[in-house]
C-alpha cells in the first residue's frame, strides 16, 4: 500500500489518533513505523468486516509491534 493510499484508506477517528499519537511518542517509532502499524490496523479491521479503523484494531496492531522488538 503506497502512502496516498494510507492516507485514503487508514483514516482515524480523533480518539483513536490521539491515542496513537501517543503511543508513538511512548515507543519512540519512526515515520515507517508509523505507517506499519496504520496498514496493520487496516488490515486487522479487513478480518473482522468493518469499514473503519477503531481503537482496539491499531491497539491489537501495536502490541503485534511490541512483539517483534520494536
Amino acid at each position: 500500500m503506497a502512502l496516498k493510499d494510507v492516507r485514503t484508506f487508514c483514516v482515524l477517528d480523533e480518539e483513536t489518533q490521539n491515542m496513537l499519537k501517543g503511543a508513538v511518542e511512548r515507543m519512540n517509532l519512526s515515520a515507517r513505523a508509523y505507517n506499519r502499524v496504520l496498514k496493520l490496523a487496516r488490515t486487522i479491521a479487513d478480518l473482522e468486516g468493518s469499514q473503519k479503523i477503531v481503537l482496539s484494531h491499531v491497539a491489537e496492531a501495536l502490541q503485534y509491534r511490541g512483539q517483534e522488538g520494536g
